[in-house]
């Protein structure tokens, strides 16, 4: 039950801004967010997920060629009238699904100063509401409502969530990693501190922070007065561990431990991992790809 001194969590902030380096030159005039996952790009996977957790209003902050992003989200007319008049309806309605799944907003980013000063880029539209962060490189499956999860602890305990998985020791300098305390739910844990993509030997536990947060709007606060961190840039990380350490400021922060299906779309052969495993559950494809991919797979075997 919602506590009645808590606001309701309506809205979504959606870091778009980066180069996606990793994968030049097929970004270098198209957006990493546009690149598809089977046949929708992977922003919309990141979209439909807020909007199935209840956020209808989602501001991306994005940079310099970004624009096909918000083409994507609008109404394409001229589309939509050739095939109405061919009478495919059925692409018409994807094609318009896109632009009807939730009242969207954009802000330029402007200089590339991490994803702390990307958040603050949210401030004057957030407010001083709660809101949620969701990161366009990690795709979470449907059929695992994480998002969902971290507001009902967000609205239960206040503060700040932050979305939590286990991961191979050798692989934790590639994330914010937590320290934690055990709550009375399985999935649920007190965060104490965080670190940066810390050296194995300096980890204080295997739980990585992945890419959805829930965040008490005091966070604008600290990250304005962050100082550049790790490359140079303002970490989130860094504002959340004085969150954590300091509750006055806003609130405690918890950790939801997921333990679901997750598709990294941020590397390349994760990337294509993804397209694979979302290809072979769909429906309309599923079937036959399977069957081609066993085929390929004892050939090349």
């Amino acid at each position: 039950m919602i506590e009645p001194h808590l606001p309701r969590i309506t809205k979504a902030v959606i870091p778009a801004a980066g180069l996606g380096t990793r994968f030049l030159p097929a970004t270098k005039a198209t957006p990493k967010e546009m690149l598809p996952v089977v046949d929708k790009p992977a922003i919309q996977y990141v979209v439909e997920e807020a909007v199935a957790a209840g956020l209808d209003d989602v501001l991306m902050v994005t940079g310099r060629n970004k624009r096909p992003l918000e083409d994507h989200f609008d109404r394409n007319y001229e589309l939509e009238e050739a095939l109405s008049k061919k009478g495919d309806r059925s692409r018409l309605a994807r094609v318009q699904e896109s632009s009807d799944l939730a009242t969207m907003h954009y802000v330029r980013q402007g200089d590339p100063r991490g994803l702390g000063h990307a958040v603050l880029c949210a401030a004057p539209h957030v407010g001083r509401e709660p809101f949620a962060v969701l990161l366009g490189d990690d795709l979470i499956d449907p059929r695992d409502p994480l998002l969902a999860r971290m507001i009902a602890v967000s609205e239960r305990h206040g503060g700040s969530v932050v979305a939590l998985m286990e991961v191979a020791p050798e692989q934790v300098h590639l994330y914010g990693c937590a320290a934690v305390e055990p709550t009375g739910d399985a999935d649920v844990v007190r965060v104490t501190g965080l670190v940066e993509k810390p050296e194995p030997s300096d980890a204080p536990s295997n739980l990585a922070v992945i890419g959805r947060y829930v965040l008490d709007p005091g966070i604008f606060d600290i990250l304005r007065k962050t100082e550049p961190g790790r490359g140079g840039e303002i970490q989130l990380t860094d504002a959340l561990q004085q969150l954590a350490a300091d509750e006055k400021v806003g609130g405690p922060v918890h950790g939801v431990v997921f333990q679901g299906r997750r598709y990294d779309t941020g590397d390349r052969a994760d990337y294509l991992r993804a397209i694979v495993r979302l290809a072979c559950e769909r429906e309309d494809l599923g079937p036959d790809f399977r069957a081609w991919l066993r085929r390929y797979v004892t050939e090349e075997m």
